[in-house]
């Protein structure tokens, strides 16, 4: 009996992951401002020190802004001072790290929608994990720890 309902439990596990990846087509992403489309589908980048998320110091979640994929916990972010949000950290599995064409840089992308989101960098000493991911606040949308309770 205990057997049957775990694989009950697995076979449910699997086919409302199938689905949820099913609903998430690109057809159903959020519809992006011509800005939105410079930074996260072609590849470009905001002007520095100009971003919504900058300065944030609120607690809560970072979410890719094309397909509301959870990126980053506020825990991970700090101060850099090189003009765009900086994390030492994203959540498992949520952004993909790929050579930059330069062969000298790593692109970080969200690992559901592959939306850019901007460079992560090593060896700067910045914190403890030694590792500086610069995102574009443009590529992001934030849940305040107080909105994500009430849900």
């Amino acid at each position: 009996m205990k057997r049957y309902i775990i694989l009950i439990g697995l076979i449910l596990f699997v086919s409302n992951n199938l689905l949820a990846q099913k609903a998430m087509t690109k057809d159903k992403y959020n519809v992006l401002t011509p800005d939105e489309k410079r930074v996260i589908i072609e590849k470009g980048t905001e002007y520095p020190g100009t971003g919504e998320h900058l300065n944030n110091k609120t607690k809560g979640v970072y979410t890719c802004k094309q397909c509301n994929a959870e990126l980053y916990r506020s825990d991970s972010k700090f101060e850099s001072n090189c003009g765009w949000p900086s994390f030492d950290d994203e959540i498992d599995g949520a952004v993909k790290h790929i050579t930059d064409a330069d062969g000298r840089r790593t692109e970080i992308v969200c690992a559901n929608c592959n939306g850019h989101l901007g460079h992560a960098f090593t060896g700067e000493g910045f914190t403890q994990k030694n590792t500086r991911h610069c995102v574009n606040s443009i590529s992001l949308n934030f849940t305040p720890t107080e909105e994500i309770k009430k849900k």
